[in-house]
């Protein structure tokens, strides 16, 4: 075989070479995720990731302290103040810094909330047609087999590409920048601009013959005729917005996205796959219950609130979920995942950070909540939501490198609008 590769022209020879790995990697398989359980502590370094790990009786009496001792020295009541009053132009300045170079794109999403998939019922026998195998030995079909390499979000937040990206924490924050970027052509860029710039024109001009000929009606609103429709609360710079509208072709689903800052939802507007007729970005703060959504109530069928309510001040978060929840139609869901008490953000956090009990500012002045599965159930509950899951996500997360331990936890929850 060694012989019959030299004498071949070296991109016949790479062609070669991944074909040969590609056959490999189709007879082995790799756990799926949340079933890599550590059972012998002499062997934590040989993965980047453990799931489900539990904590002895030692470290929890040490998370304990250590968020015991940060609340005997809180934050000045005179600078609690100015931090929710300019809570807003602090997440500005964020996204001013870090644009969309912060966050990756949330493609695990399908994995944890399969709600999200409108495709996945359809086509099963399409989709093992169009299985492919990544380098690492995982079958994904669908819309994520498309492209050069395939690249599970779930495996990045697992640490199994740390070749690829450069992390450290700050606050309780996972900075992440990933070294390669991939690049789009002018012509491509260019296209897609005046595809979304022509989308909003024709959008505007509709909606301004239809006011001018008397016409409309009061239940009018953006993506009114959608058979489905997503809203996603704090949507940032797009990062859950468009792997949802990038899997999902129907064009019967609409979105829609808020975010507390403006330079926020600019960047969302300015994506390539950003488009009027199948998402409308809009600037709003969640806790004002008085302002107006876009969409009247029981029009919603998925909620989406991702490391959003962490964000605002424990005494507006029963108000802001209650509000939401009218908006659901019945047998609506809503999808929430963010942080859980103890995990390693928490604990990283130094004295004079605490602004009341589990809750922090960060250096950016951002803050942040770290919840209970019972919190979250009294929580959604008093909306009149019914449980479907509350899953206490606790992972160990290792650096081989500098034999450091991290211990996550996150949590993540379904609530499901009574029908009656």
């Amino acid at each position: 075989m060694r012989r019959v590769l030299a004498v071949l022209p070296l991109v016949v020879r790479r062609l070669v070479c991944v074909h040969a790995r590609s056959c490999h990697t189709r007879t082995r398989k790799r756990p799926p995720f949340g079933d890599r359980y550590l059972t012998d502590p002499s062997r934590v370094f040989e993965h980047n990731s453990w799931d489900n790990v539990e904590w002895d009786e030692a470290q929890d009496a040490q998370a304990k302290q250590k968020v015991s001792e940060n609340a005997q020295d809180p934050v000045p009541p005179d600078l609690q103040e100015a931090y929710e009053a300019k809570a807003d132009e602090f997440w500005n300045d964020f996204y001013s810094v870090h644009q969309n170079r912060f966050f990756k794109d949330r493609h695990w999403l399908f994995t944890e909330f399969p709600e999200l998939d409108m495709n996945r019922d359809e086509g099963k026998e399409k989709e093992k047609e169009e299985e492919v195998c990544t380098s690492d030995g995982e079958k994904v079909t669908g819309t994520a087999a498309v492209g050069k390499t395939i690249l599970s979000e779930k495996d990045k937040e697992r640490g199994n590409l740390e070749e690829d990206t450069s992390k450290e924490f700050e606050g309780d924050k996972e900075r992440t920048s990933v070294m390669t970027e991939p690049t789009m052509s002018p012509s491509a860029d260019c296209a897609s601009e005046n595809s979304a710039v022509l989308g909003d024109l024709c959008q505007t001009l509709d909606h301004l013959a239809v006011r001018s000929s008397g016409e409309e009606e009061a239940g009018d609103f953006p993506g009114q005729h959608a058979r489905t429709r997503m809203f996603e609360v704090g949507c940032g710079v797009g990062n859950t917005v468009f792997p949802i509208l990038q899997t999902n072709n129907d064009p019967d689903l609409f979105m829609y996205c808020c975010d507390f800052s403006a330079t926020a939802i600019d960047i969302v507007k300015q994506h390539p796959d950003y488009s009027t007729r199948r998402c409308h970005a809009f600037v709003h703060d969640l806790t004002d219950t008085t302002a107006p959504l876009p969409f009247p109530e029981a029009s919603l069928d998925i909620i989406i609130i991702i490391f959003v309510l962490s964000a605002i001040h424990p005494d507006k978060m029963q108000s802001t979920v209650d509000h939401l929840a009218k908006y659901l139609k019945p047998g609506g869901k809503l999808l929430f995942r963010d942080y859980g008490r103890y995990d390693l953000a928490q604990l990283r956090f130094k004295k004079g950070r605490c602004l009341s009990d589990n809750f922090y500012v960060r250096g950016d002045g951002t803050r942040v909540y770290f919840f209970t599965q019972d919190e979250l159930r009294t929580l959604f509950g008093s909306a009149g939501l019914q449980e479907e899951l509350i899953y206490v996500d606790r992972r160990l997360q290792v650096n081989r490198g500098r034999q450091v331990k991290m211990y996550r936890v996150w949590l993540l929850c379904k609530f499901r609008k009574p029908l009656n």
